[in-house]
């Protein structure tokens, strides 16, 4: 089973937009059978969503599969939503300036800034509380089930991470056999 789980405030530098007074206080969006998460500005939410959705045949099944689709959407998030892809002078691409966690029957997947996907064995977390997710999804990764882990996980963010708040969102989809 994977599982995905996510915070509910966002910030604007010193503000923090808190889920009491945010209507879309979700972070986590689905597309067919993909939970998707997206740390970095909150533009990316609308964007990604908007641009996932208009492809006639999205395949996020596997690392090639998402590579694919990322570099397919990169001149698209740049052309129609006009995505600055400038960071570091010697960066070796463009940045599509976005990270993002995918969780689907096929596994738990990470989507970083150049396109590098990465596919996670047992967890992973993306955003400013990563550091005490994946330090807390450690420690219990042999006591507790998928979701109690995701939960701890976005818990033990919010708990240290200034920029992070509960409620949570959590979502589970079935592992496909292979």
């Amino acid at each position: 089973m994977s599982v995905i789980a996510g915070d509910s405030q966002s910030t604007f530098g010193d503000t923090r937009l808190a889920a009491a007074f945010d209507s879309a206080s979700n972070k986590i969006f689905q597309v067919g059978e993909n939970h998707i998460g997206i740390s970095g500005s909150a533009a990316h939410d609308l964007v990604l969503q908007s641009a996932l959705r208009k492809r006639k045949k999205l395949d996020l099944s596997n690392r090639v599969a998402i590579f694919d689709t990322f570099r397919q959407l990169h001149p698209v998030l740049k052309e129609e939503f006009f995505l600055k892809p400038d960071e570091e002078e010697d960066d070796p691409y463009e940045s599509s300036q976005m990270t993002v966690l995918i969780a689907n029957p096929h596994g738990i997947f990470g989507v970083y800034s150049m396109r590098e996907v990465y596919q996670f064995e047992r967890f992973w977390a993306i955003g400013s509380g990563r550091e005490y997710a994946i330090g807390a999804m450690h420690a219990l990764y042999d006591q507790l089930d998928a979701e109690a882990i995701a939960r701890s996980g976005v818990e033990a963010g919010c708990t240290f991470d200034i920029n992070s708040a509960l409620p949570l969102t959590l979502y589970s989809a079935t592992s496909k056999v292979a």
